[in-house]
């Protein structure tokens, strides 16, 4: 279980860099980018490569930057009132 944080925090830390947001994310958000990252990944890749903790680490961090760009894409709540006051 422990283990499985680490190497989920890692992989959402590659995924940050990789996509130039991990400046920006916690480490909470790391882990969770590295978790959900690592399923969605294995979930569209399969399990190829090499395997750590029980997540095939190069669909993990795949997923991890497909995870990482959608929540960067997606609006923040703050931009969503910003915006809905714009139209009032």
């Amino acid at each position: 279980m422990l283990w499985s944080i680490i190497v989920g925090a890692l992989i959402g830390v590659i995924a940050g860099a990789i996509t130039k947001q991990g400046g920006s994310m916690g480490w909470i958000a790391n882990i969770f980018a590295g978790l959900i990252g690592s399923a969605v990944g294995q979930a569209l890749l399969g399990t190829w490569g090499p395997s750590l903790a029980g997540m095939a680490l190069i669909p993990s961090i795949v997923g991890a930057v497909i995870v990482v760009a959608v929540v960067f894409i997606l609006p923040r709540p703050q931009q969503i009132r910003q915006q809905s006051i714009l139209f009032i």
